[in-house]
């Protein structure tokens, strides 16, 4: 903890980052930068980035939560990347002060098949009780009936239930894996031979059942933040400032980036907002 004389002292060092200083930390933090490493291009404490980054991941996660809702999506597509926190599962018990939430962190994400905007996700546990919480999520944002695509989790099928009964056209894509001699011997899954189409609620039209957009979006998180590169030391130390950096990064991705096929914003795309963001613009909302 900060004494008083040095809190005094971070606080009006905050204070003199202008707009622009914070406008290119959040770009390079959005960029997947480590904060160390933006600690090294700017010359700007590892305290300062991470205090902007929660601050401006808080403000982003309430943006967002307002302004993404009422929306008309037809298909949609969820599924969970996973990442850690403090330490991985397996090493919670011997680490040290580990804090609440250490361990297998999981990020629950819904995208639309056609304007690619993240409407909803979760960052938690790979439970039930998540699945239901994300779906109810999902739901509150919706206005009308759509067709809904998940993989094999079994906890979708009853969150889906659960949250929008039977109005909803759902679909699961099941994967099926052949064995693998090497599986143990390499850091990667046992190779996929094969996937079928499962429609298990209401009409949904087997041809889009698909995962696809929502996994090649997993890539897009793995790219763009920097806690969720495999194999490095850029794991987040808390679940708090976990759910805030991905706050970050949807803003940007829903709000900022320009979609290479879209040739707008998700966000445009989706009739959210009419306007193409800039970060100066997140930095703005601070």
């Amino acid at each position: 903890m900060l004494d008083c004389d040095h809190m005094t002292r971070y606080m009006a060092y905050m204070n003199k980052l202008d707009a622009k200083a914070r406008s290119q930390i959040l770009h390079l933090l959005c960029q997947g930068q480590s904060i160390r490493g933006i600690t090294r291009l700017t010359g700007v404490s590892k305290n300062t980035v991470a205090k902007l980054l929660s601050d401006a991941g808080a403000i982003c996660a309430d943006y967002q939560d307002q302004a993404l809702r009422n929306l008309t999506c037809k298909r949609i597509q969820v599924d969970e990347i996973w990442s850690f926190t403090y330490a991985k599962q397996k090493n919670v018990k011997m680490a040290l002060a580990a804090p609440e939430g250490a361990g297998d962190t999981w990020t629950w994400t819904a995208i639309d098949a056609e304007t690619k905007l993240v409407m909803s996700w979760l960052v938690g546990g790979r439970h039930s009780g998540n699945a239901l919480a994300f779906m109810d999520d999902l739901k509150s944002r919706l206005l009308n009936r759509v067709q809904l695509s998940s993989d094999g989790h079994k906890a979708y099928l009853e969150a889906i239930e659960g949250a929008f009964g039977g109005g909803i056209d759902y679909g699961m894509v099941v994967k099926i894996y052949g064995p693998d001699p090497f599986a143990e011997k390499r850091y990667s899954s046992a190779q996929c031979i094969g996937a079928r189409r499962d429609v298990t609620e209401g009409d949904s039209v087997k041809e889009h059942i698909s995962t696809s957009y929502a996994e090649r979006q997993n890539l897009t998180m793995r790219m763009h933040m920097r806690r969720f590169t495999r194999l490095t030391n850029g794991f987040s130390r808390k679940v708090g400032q976990h759910a805030n950096a991905v706050a970050l990064h949807f803003m940007y991705y829903n709000f900022v980036r320009i979609h290479q096929e879209l040739r707008v914003t998700p966000a445009m795309a989706a009739g959210v907002t009419s306007k193409l963001w800039e970060v100066s613009d997140i930095v703005a909302l601070i």
